[in-house]
């Protein structure tokens, strides 16, 4: 989703009122049904969109370009509040009152495709090949793409270079270097070697990247497969780092960890290309380096990914119109062209070859992350039981459970709520 987001937990009546509502756009078997074939020519007609955070903001203006190329096109976007936006089109899609066309956070797309409220992609006018693998990964739900990726973020390793050539140390590969590198740039005068996140909404996506640098998965088929042994190692790793004092286990309050890492108090950290900006802002300039995440025994090791998905209704009055407006946000001009309007990283790897992407060495680490990365499962209920795995996390953070306990805990809570696949 977009780093704007507020995180929206995905309610079991709204999956009730969905399903109640007899929606229903597959075949008997469960198969999605074939994707509408797209005329040739412009688009044309009235295309509604709906946009959230500053994406929403932007993007009305960004369009004349299309509606130049399209002259009997209209486009109208409304702009949505993320905070809000998970409800809006979960009650659009029951009542069959939805906009043409909408940003989804890649996190529902498995909760609106299994309604039936979202089109599969038009494969004729969109290849899988052009687009990073995780963030493509994330519009598949049961083996049917339902969107197209448009923007993405993942997440590298900030380091203080200053503080790493004092103790003698490179970037990191492997974990054995990260805890390492931790313990050196804590010597070298950080208070806290690493800031990882110890709790509270979206600490999954901070910890997933270990799991899936260890081998674990979350789900086979229709079922969660949360307890491992890979996930429980992969915990304790976490873990390793609060129980060692190498990063605390209380949140930061906004701003701080920006304000930590320029002054040195934290050494290192892992986040999204938006704190390339932000730390700058707070007084780090040339002291400080980007690199992709170490992996288990190399690097570079999977990351999440998240960003958002472009995705067109059953129930668009203008589909034709809809998938080519998608096709003009997902061509590598126009994509570079929306990075350096609102700082977007593109979804295909194409728009990272040349222009604008290539001017910062650290947004470039960014491309390279994308190459590897993990999304999460495309089900209807992730959002639920993601929510139990940063409970547990911060459980199993503050010593209340142990990681074997809080990852079956997490299992039984998940195998509870199911992943909502027919």
């Amino acid at each position: 989703m977009s780093r704007q987001m507020t995180a929206v937990a995905a309610l079991a009546a709204t999956a009730l009122a969905l399903t109640a509502c007899g929606r229903d756009d597959e075949g008997s078997d469960g198969e999605a049904a074939p994707a509408e074939e797209i005329s040739e020519g412009p688009a044309t007609g009235n295309i509604e969109v709906w946009a959230m955070g500053t994406e929403g903001e932007g993007l009305g203006a960004f369009l004349a370009g299309f509606e130049e190329e399209n002259p009997d096109v209209t486009v109208e976007v409304t702009p949505v509040p993320w905070e809000g936006a998970h409800d809006r089109i979960a009650t659009a899609i029951a009542a069959g009152e939805t906009p043409d066309v909408s940003l989804i956070g890649t996190t529902w797309m498995g909760e609106f495709a299994e309604t039936g409220g979202l089109e599969p992609t038009p494969t004729d006018l969109f290849s899988e090949d052009d687009f990073f693998p995780g963030p493509w990964a994330s519009t598949v739900v049961d083996g049917t793409s339902y969107g197209v990726p448009w923007y993405v973020e993942t997440r590298a390793l900030f380091y203080r270079t200053d503080l790493a050539q004092q103790a003698g140390l490179e970037p990191p590969t492997t974990w054995d270097d990260l805890k390492t590198f931790a313990q050196g740039l804590q010597q070298a005068g950080a208070q806290q070697g690493i800031y990882l996140q110890p709790g509270q909404g979206g600490s999954w996506q901070t910890f997933m990247p270990f799991a899936w640098q260890n081998g674990a998965t979350l789900t086979d088929g229709d079922a969660y497969t949360l307890d491992s042994p890979e996930m429980i190692e992969a915990l304790e790793y976490y873990t390793s780092y609060f129980t060692e004092g190498l990063s605390q286990n209380t949140v930061l309050q906004p701003g701080a960890l920006e304000q930590m890492f320029a002054d040195g108090t934290i050494g290192s950290f892992i986040s999204g290309p938006w704190h390339i900006g932000l730390v700058r802002d707070a007084g780090a300039t040339d002291n400080f380096d980007v690199v992709p995440l170490p992996g288990r025994d190399e690097a570079p090791g999977a990351s999440f990914v998240g960003g958002g998905n472009l995705a067109v209704f059953t129930d668009s009055d203008n589909k034709d119109g809809a998938w080519k407006l998608i096709e003009y946000l997902t061509q590598v001009e126009v994509q570079q062209s929306w990075y350096e309007a609102i700082t977007d990283l593109p979804s295909m790897p194409a728009a990272w070859e040349d222009g604008p992407l290539t001017e910062d060495e650290l947004v470039a680490t960014f491309g390279e992350q994308l190459e590897h990365t993990e999304a999460p499962p495309a089900v209807p209920t992730w959002e639920q039981v993601a929510s139990v795995i940063d409970t547990d996390i911060e459980a199993a953070v503050r010593g209340t459970m142990s990681a074997a306990d809080a990852v079956a805990d997490m299992q039984s809570q998940a195998s509870s709520i199911g992943t909502g696949l027919q």
